[in-house]
């Protein structure tokens, strides 16, 4: 019988590449040999047939002829149940608190404990990635942004946390890799459930040692008390969007990172400091008081631990002893999201999105070549490269402006002394280049259906209103009017830009693009929502793109935070076809809960199941005053991974 490891060790070789069904079928031929029908691992999922998933042989290369969107749309919901349309099912899959590593306690809510956290399922689950496994199993990544204190703990006090709290709260953040398998649960129907005990299961957490990697490995500015090699740091925080490389590595995006540190105003480097500012640092003590307990997060103490954080990780989900590297060259900044792209020269190109009013789109594009037969051999590919920021102009058309110490700008006239500057204050060359100011670019993602780009911008209240804007490095940036790519003043529902790459090469320069939705409720003319010319009286109404994901006929699938504001109802998913006649025909697939984002969205490869983060349920209530009981309806509210599948049937796929 084959090890995990020799099962890994083989599947893994070509995890994402476009011969992944032959060498799924040669997988299963080798384990018929070698087993005799036995099964894989322990547990019952481990026999558990591809059928049941709706996995036809090559159904994977087949053409697909129609959006496959047969669900009906549900309507805006409020209630404290997960909804989603008939014939659809929701399973709770992972809690805040649930067992992660081998031996980590069960929760308990009346005795929480940093060595416990450290090995349980983190709080606020955000980004979710997945990578497949043969036998209806897979490994799930899932990001946790932040902690919600005043839900976690009774009787917290902002003001005076306790130690114990702050550590909970430090291990609760960074990531949890998860072995799931598929459980059936009768002839005609299954559920996921995590793998116990498997070697694979990991956390990640803001304690965990990781490598600095790139061009400012060894930087000045980098450097620390603790790491007086600028390589090495401890932990990474508020982990938002990601994606998935073609050599099957996860990567992570750390966003609002400056939420944890404290007192700017000591900091004696004038560039780093006023850079501090833009990204939202406090001159004085910090939200979360953590500097109280760690000196590392007093910027009066230790000037530069902050400029080690606000980049994409890059961790390995199939080795849990792997180091995870902060990819510099990628630029520090709010990171939202990654989407990672093979160009037709082998380059690896990755979009980015800054999550702030009036902050940009970024490219980077990797100077080695992508070797699809040497996973090993792409584990540098974003250590080097070059970043790009965009630039839309008003014909459809856009630039994608280089940010290379010594060009544009980029001098230390002007403030950058070498690139490693040039990438620590990567908004600042932004500035100067000239990029277009964009309302909160959130996720960004490649559709491998038709090749294209779409950005989400979830909304900017500021745009073509008086007064100030971000900072520049000489100071307030005046907020930016309206333009052809961010159209609307006071834009508070969002919308999603399509870019195409010139020559489909996602390595040129330049790009055309077009506004491929106005969110907005099509009842209300004055919101002049738009839906890609689709007759808008038959659309479901949306507001606040924040994730989106593609299923394998290339419909857009989208994740909304914030939508109450502007909308009668919780947080949801909407599906769109971004082809053919029924282009731009929205419909909502599920709602969330009262006070909950639903961060992110992923589907397995048969597209059999969508899973679903369900981050910060309640949030705008407290502890002892819940507006949620989500997701066992008492207290405290939990923050958790769902899964839907279809109910029952011989064909599982989503919205088929």
């Amino acid at each position: 019988m084959p090890t995990l490891q020799e099962m890994l060790d083989f599947y893994r070789s070509e995890p994402d590449s476009k011969d992944h069904v032959k060498l799924e079928r040669t997988f299963q031929e080798v384990l018929k040999r070698r087993m005799a029908r036995r099964t894989l691992l322990k547990g019952a999922a481990a026999s558990v047939p591809f059928a049941i998933l709706g996995l036809e042989p090559g159904s994977r290369a087949q053409a697909a002829t129609s959006d496959g969107l047969t669900f009906q749309a549900i309507t805006l919901d409020n209630s404290d149940s997960v909804t989603v349309p008939a014939g659809y099912k929701v399973d709770n899959l992972i809690r805040w608190g649930d067992p992660v590593v081998a031996g980590a306690p069960n929760f308990d809510p009346d005795n929480l404990t940093p060595e416990a956290q450290a090995i349980q399922f983190g709080y606020n689950c955000d980004f979710l990635g997945w990578f497949e496994l043969p036998f209806s199993q897979g490994i799930l990544t899932v990001n946790h942004e932040y902690t919600n204190e005043e839900l976690m703990f009774a009787g917290y006090d902002s003001d005076n946390p306790t130690e114990d709290q702050v550590n909970i709260g430090i291990l609760a953040h960074g990531a949890s890799i998860i072995h799931v398998t598929a459980v059936p649960t009768s002839q005609s129907s299954f559920r996921w459930a995590v793998a116990r005990g498997s070697g694979l299961n990991r956390r990640i957490t803001g304690e965990t040692e990781m490598e600095i990697t790139g061009p400012l490995a060894g930087h000045a500015l980098m450097k620390t008390s603790e790491d007086a090699s600028g390589t090495k740091v401890r932990g990474m925080f508020n982990n938002c969007g990601g994606a998935m490389t073609p050599w099957g590595t996860y990567l992570t995006a750390e966003e609002n990172f400056d939420q944890y540190f404290a007192n700017n105003a000591g900091v004696e480097n004038e560039g780093v400091k006023a850079y501090n500012s833009r990204l939202g640092v406090s001159n004085a003590a910090s939200g979360r008081k953590w500097e109280r307990v760690h000196s590392r997060f007093d910027l009066a103490q230790e000037p530069n631990e902050m400029n080690r954080f606000g980049y994409i990780v890059e961790i390995d989900p199939y080795d849990p002893t792997s180091v995870p590297k902060k990819q510099t060259a990628l630029g520090r900044f709010k990171h939202e999201a990654a989407s990672v792209v093979v160009t037709p020269s082998g380059r690896v190109a990755v979009y980015s999105g800054d999550d702030a009013r009036f902050e940009y789109v970024y490219k980077f594009v990797s100077e080695g070549v992508y070797d699809p037969k040497d996973r090993k051999a792409n584990f540098g590919l974003l250590d080097s490269g070059t970043l790009y920021v965009a630039k839309f102009n008003e014909d459809g058309t856009g630039e994608w402006l280089p940010l290379a110490f010594g060009e544009t700008g980029l001098t230390p006239t002007n403030g950058f002394a070498n690139q490693g500057e040039v990438l620590l204050k990567t908004r600042f060359a932004a500035d100067e280049v000239g990029a277009t100011p964009m309302d909160r670019p959130e996720d960004i993602d490649w559709n491998p259906a038709n090749n294209k780009v779409y950005v989400a911008l979830t909304n900017n209240t500021q745009r073509g209103t008086e007064g100030n804007g971000p900072l520049g490095q000489d100071g307030p940036i005046p907020r930016a009017a309206t333009d052809a790519a961010n159209p609307r003043a006071t834009n508070r529902w969002g919308h999603i830009i399509e870019i195409t790459a010139a020559d489909g090469d996602h390595a040129a320069d330049t790009f055309e693009w077009e506004i491929f939705m106005l969110c907005g409720d099509p009842s209300v003319p004055e919101q002049e929502a738009f839906f890609a010319g689709f007759d808008p009286s038959r659309v479901s109404p949306i507001g606040c793109p924040d994730n989106i994901m593609f299923d394998r006929r290339g419909n857009l699938w989208i994740a909304t935070d914030g939508m109450p504001s502007v909308l009668p109802g919780n947080d949801g998913i909407f599906a769109v076809p971004t082809d053919g006649s029924d282009r731009g025909y929205l419909r909502q697939f599920l709602s969330g809960v009262p006070g909950c984002e639903i961060a992110s969205l992923i589907m397995n490869r048969q597209n059999s199941t969508l899973f679903v983060a369900v981050q910060h349920p309640g949030e705008g209530g407290t502890y002892e005053e819940p507006i949620s009981n989500f997701p066992d309806g008492g207290t405290p509210n939990r923050p958790t991974v769902v899964a839907v599948t279809k109910a029952s049937g011989p064909d599982y796929r989503i919205g088929t």
